[in-house]
C-alpha cells in the first residue's frame, strides 16, 4: 500500500472513531482537557504504527495506547485530576438512556473508583469487552479482571444507592465494623 493510501485509510479511521475514542479517554482520566491530550498522544502513536495495524484491529491498538498513556500521565503528574462535568456534545454516559442527573451521578461514581477498578468497569461494562479482551488490554489475569469488576460494581452500588445494605442481615464482620464505627469495608 502506498503512503497516500495509508494516510487516506488512517484519516478515514480517525474521522469515524474519534468521538468514540475521546469518550473512552474521558472515562479513563475524568477530564475533557486531559482526554483530548490523551487522544492526541494515542492518535500520534497510531499514525506511526498505522502500516502495521491497519489490517488488524486498530481500535484495540488505540485503546491499549490510551490505557498506557493514561498510566504514564498519572505517574508524571503525581496526582489525578478528577472532574465529572459533562459537556452536551460528548456525554460518555448518554447511551445509558438515564436522565442527566443520574448519568452525572454515574460518571462521578466511576471517577471515584480506584484506577484499575475504573478501567475494568469502563472496558467491561461501558465498552462491552469480555473478560479475556479486558485482561489482554490491561495486561492482567482474567481472575483479576473479575475481581476488579466485582469490587468496582459493588463500590458503585454503595456510592449510588447508599442504603442498599439496609435489608441484609448483619454478619459477624459487618457487625464488628458497625460497632467500631466503620461504615464500609476497608478492602
Amino acid at each position: 500500500m502506498k503512503r497516500a493510501e495509508h494516510e487516506a485509510s488512517y484519516s478515514a479511521f480517525v474521522v469515524s472513531r474519534q468521538d468514540h475514542l475521546r469518550r473512552i479517554a474521558y472515562a479513563l482520566c475524568g477530564s475533557w482537557h486531559d482526554a483530548d491530550d490523551l487522544l492526541q498522544v494515542a492518535l500520534t502513536k497510531l499514525y506511526t504504527a498505522w502500516p502495521r495495524v491497519a489490517d488488524g484491529n486498530p481500535e484495540a491498538y488505540v485503546r491499549s495506547i490510551l490505557m498506557r498513556a493514561n498510566i504514564d500521565a498519572y505517574r508524571l503528574r503525581g496526582r489525578r485530576v478528577r472532574t465529572a462535568r459533562l459537556d452536551a456534545a460528548g456525554d460518555p454516559a448518554a447511551a445509558t438512556g438515564l436522565p442527566v442527573d443520574e448519568r452525572d451521578a454515574l460518571v462521578q461514581g466511576v471517577q471515584r473508583l480506584p484506577e484499575m477498578q475504573r478501567k475494568v468497569v469502563v472496558l467491561r461494562h461501558w465498552l462491552g469487552l469480555d473478560v479475556h479482551e479486558t485482561a489482554r488490554e490491561l495486561g492482567i489475569s482474567e481472575g483479576t479482571v473479575k475481581s476488579h469488576s466485582s469490587r468496582g460494581l459493588a463500590a458503585l452500588r454503595r456510592l449510588l444507592e447508599p442504603d442498599c445494605d439496609e435489608g441484609r442481615p448483619a454478619g459477624p464482620a459487618r457487625a464488628d465494623r458497625e460497632r467500631a464505627g466503620v461504615t464500609h469495608p476497608s478492602s
